[in-house]
């Protein structure tokens, strides 16, 4: 199989995860109920992510305590390769 498509730097993948819950206390970062997180996906690179994160930031807004996080995967998954 040929491939005409040359990988470069741009098309790796850097996972993100896009969750959220409500907070304790808006100062720190413990949930209320952890199983109740909402898990909104694990995206291919940072710009799709805070897409993810916007949208649901955006439709939480009404609730004070909600709060979405974006977590790099990729460093936790490669931590000696710092991307």
């Amino acid at each position: 199989m040929n491939d005409t498509h040359d990988s470069t730097e741009d098309d790796k993948q850097l996972l993100h995860l896009v969750f959220g819950g409500r907070l304790t206390d808006l100062s720190g970062t413990t949930f209320e109920d952890v199983s109740k997180l909402d898990l909104v996906g694990i995206f291919p690179n940072y710009a799709a992510a805070h897409n993810a994160w916007k949208s649901a930031a955006q439709r939480t807004v009404d609730d004070a305590q909600m709060r979405y996080f974006i977590v790099h995967l990729h460093k936790l998954l490669d931590p000696e390769n710092d991307c």
